[in-house]
This record gives structure tokens, C-alpha cells and sequence, in this order.
């Protein structure tokens, strides 16, 4: 279990003021100007030791992530876009950062921004995030006037700025290229890679789209160290991680914990554990709408980090925890996200635009039972098809779900097909 000494984000729960005063007191730019001293090298070094993985769902490294943009850059801008969106069905961790915690964000910003050289930077806000958005905006208010970012930022000679977008509530704006199409007053719809955005990103110029909390965790780990860092947690999976933690349990969460925590004592120890008793869960989805869902028997003891839960076929994702007890229609709920992800769908992949609509039509027959035996198979086929065809991930996040459920619960699919087909033999033909 975490140490309370060893928390990144000390005001999640937002007890404390958001300012810039209240945030200087938890640390906050403190000596930032020291870090960038140390040059490009060094931080993106110093992030790369920390061992620091992408907290928006694909857990690549970041400090690598980093060293993938062009040095030397002078015939055209270079930019970090923050990526806000969090649309993932779940997912509440970003938000709490964005209103209680926002400081550390911004100083992730500049020192990001950097590393990988940029002039500027972009915060991609979900529409529906006002609130949020507006205590983003206060906090970056703050920075310039304190001289924190802007012409001379922290007066080591760096001129960096730091804008909002505000998105108009798009899951599919999520996805890094679809996000920069948005940005630029486009359709959101993702981009054919290459050119990855590191080499034509954002106006057709450098650009690295990092997660919020990847972002903001990064001064912390400059001021107490990679190593701090990389200690805490499981070898390749190390560090802190913001938990959300929602739906069958005693007292619904957002929590920062230490990577590779059991699930089982991650739900019990903070939300109160399962509403009536673990013995009552039914299954989990262990990292947001778009992961397999989990029974019982593997959430016994399965850890919460990248690795394990890609070995049990599922995986961390956004670590938003969705907990199902026994009352729960678990068919119904993954025919639920079916019906989210073909309404989410830009339409720009044959697959996915027509995969996911067809996918969520046989899933709401499943509800019932109103289908035949063999459209189980049929339906698996069909999430293969999809899986992996698509130009971005949305494809995959369309069919994990379908899999996970025909995985784990496949016999509850069956009994309600065979139930109706007795009780309604004539409509089953």
C-alpha cells in the first residue's frame, strides 16, 4: 500500500485551495528553473530511468515517447498537445487533476515542453469538462502573470506558452492524430500513420500528445528522483497510479496507489470493498469500458499493473475499476458498450463502421436471447474481423468487450438463447 509520504497528487480530493499559493505550499514550481538548467538530455534521461509508462490506456514509455521528436528544429514550431479528452466510460482520474491539481499540470507542461523542445502547448479539454476547464485556464492565468511560463519562463531564457482547446464531447477525439485533426478545426477523425505525429503532428509540425497525469507526474519525479520512482511498484511497471474505482462497491473512488496493487485489496482497502461482500462480485473490468471484462476467480489475485493484466487477457488501460456484483445483467452491460462504441464511431474505417453497428444490433438480440447458437461464434468472428483492421484502436475497443464476455460468460449466453428458444420456439426459427 502507498505511503502518504510518497503521494504525487496531495489534493485529489480538492480540500485544499487550487491557486497557485495553495499549490507553491505542496511543492509545486519549486526550483522548476533548475530542471530545465540541466538540459533536454537530462530530463528526458531522468524520465526514461523513472520507467515512467503512458497513463492514457497504451503504457508506452514516456521518456521514450520523448526521444523520438527531431532535435534542432528551426524551420518550423514544435508542440506538445496535453490530451484531456477522457471519454473513456469509467475513466474520472484526468478530471480530478484538471480542478483540484492543476498547478502540477502546468509545470509538467513546461518542463515537457522543454524537453522535447516545443514553443508551445495545447491542452485538448473535453466540452463537457467546463468547470474543469475553467480552473485549467485560472492556473495557467496564474503561471503568466507569476512569470512561471510565457517570454522567459522561470527567467531561464525559454519562451514557452500554454493554450486550451476545448473539445465538443467526441470519444473518437481521444485517439492522439483524431485530436490534432480537431485542434486544427477539422472533422476528428484519426489519421493514417506514418507520418507518426513526431514527424507532422499538429500544423504539420513536431508534436508529442502525452496523457495528463503522464504529464503531470513528471516534476515529482525530477525533484525526488528516478529511481524514487522506478522503486515504487513492480520491475517495467513502476510508480504511482490514479485508480478509478466505480459501480457495485461500498464507496466510489479516485485514489493514487502503487502500481501492481492486488485488485482484490485495492477495491477493499479504499472503496469500502464489493456491495455485499467479494463473494457477491460477479466480474470486473479492471481499466476503463474498452478492456475484457475479469470474473471473479482471476480478480481474486490478479495485480494492477500493465503486465499482469495483459497476461489474464485484459489490461490497465485508463485503470478505471468498474466493479459488477452478482444483480448485475452482465450481458446487457457489455451489449451497453456496444451500443457506445458504434455510436462513437467516426465512420472513416469499413470495420468499424460497420462492425460496430452489427455488433451492437446481434449483442441486443443476446440481451434476450433472440438469436441462435452458432452467432456466438458468428459474433467472435466478426470481432476479429474488426480487431486490429482499423486505423486506430477504437476498432479494438469495440470488440475486446464482446470477447471478454464470451471469454468468461459465454454458458450465461447460451442458457438465455436456449430459454428462449423454448419459450418462443416458432419466433427463435
Amino acid at each position: 500500500m502507498l505511503r502518504d509520504e510518497d503521494r504525487i497528487f496531495t489534493n485529489l480530493y480538492g480540500y485544499q485551495d487550487f491557486g497557485l499559493e495553495a499549490a507553491r505550499k505542496r511543492g509545486d514550481w519549486d526550483n522548476t528553473a533548475s530542471f530545465l538548467a540541466n538540459g533536454r538530455d537530462w530530463i528526458i534521461e531522468q524520465v526514461k530511468e523513472s520507467g515512467l509508462r503512458g497513463r492514457g490506456g497504451a503504457g508506452f514509455s514516456t521518456g521514450m515517447k520523448w526521444s523520438f521528436m527531431p532535435k534542432n528544429v528551426t524551420d518550423k514550431p514544435v508542440y506538445l498537445v496535453i490530451n484531456a479528452d477522457e471519454g473513456e466510460p469509467g475513466t474520472c482520474k484526468d478530471r480530478d487533476i484538471l480542478r483540484h491539481d492543476p498547478h502540477k499540470l502546468i509545470e509538467g507542461c513546461l518542463i515537457a515542453g522543454f524537453a522535447i523542445g516545443a514553443s508551445a502547448c495545447y491542452i485538448y479539454i473535453r466540452g463537457e469538462f467546463y468547470n474543469e476547464g475553467s480552473n485549467v485556464q485560472r492556473a495557467i492565468d496564474e503561471a503568466y502573470a507569476a512569470g512561471l511560463i510565457g517570454k522567459n519562463a522561470c527567467g531561464t531564457g525559454y519562451n514557452y506558452d500554454v493554450y486550451i482547446h476545448r473539445g465538443a464531447g467526441a470519444y473518437i477525439c481521444g485517439e492522439e492524430t483524431a485530436l490534432i485533426e480537431s485542434i486544427e478545426g477539422k472533422k476528428g477523425q484519426p489519421r493514417n500513420k506514418p507520418p507518426f505525429p513526431a514527424q507532422a503532428g499538429l500544423y504539420s509540425c513536431p508534436t508529442t500528445v502525452n496523457n495528463v497525469e503522464s504529464i503531470a507526474v513528471v516534476p515529482t519525479i525530477l525533484r525526488r528522483g528516478a529511481s524514487w520512482f522506478a522503486g515504487l511498484g513492480r520491475p517495467k511497471n513502476s510508480g504511482t497510479k490514479l485508480f478509478c474505482i466505480s459501480g457495485h462497491v461500498n464507496k466510489p473512488c479516485n485514489v493514487e496507489e502503487e502500481m501492481g496493487i492486488p485488485l482484490k485489496e485495492l477495491i477493499e482497502k479504499h472503496a469500502g470493498g464489493v456491495r455485499g461482500g467479494w463473494d457477491n462480485l460477479l466480474g470486473i473490468i479492471p481499466g476503463g469500458s474498452s478492456v475484457p471484462v475479469l470474473p471473479k476467480s482471476i480478480c481474486d489475485t490478479v495485480l494492477m499493473d500493465f503486465d499482469s493484466l495483459r497476461e489474464v487477457q485484459s489490461g490497465l488501460g485508463t485503470a478505471a475499476v468498474i466493479v459488477m456484483d452478482k444483480s448485475t445483467d452482465i450481458v446487457k452491460a457489455i451489449a451497453r458498450l456496444s451500443s457506445f462504441y458504434a455510436h462513437e464511431s467516426c465512420g472513416q474505417c469499413t470495420p468499424c463502421r460497420e462492425g460496430t453497428g452489427w455488433m451492437s444490433r446481434v449483442m441486443q438480440r443476446m440481451v434476450t436471447g433472440n438469436a441462435r447458437m452458432e452467432e456466438i461464434d458468428m459474433l467472435l468472428q466478426v470481432t476479429k474481423q474488426v480487431e486490429g483492421h482499423t486505423i486506430c484502436a477504437l476498432g479494438d475497443a469495440a470488440a475486446w468487450p464482446i470477447q471478454g464476455l464470451f471469454r468468461h460468460f459465454r454458458p450465461e449466453v447460451e442458457r438465455r438463447i436456449q430459454a428462449y428458444r423454448n419459450s418462443a420456439p416458432l419466433a427463435a426459427e
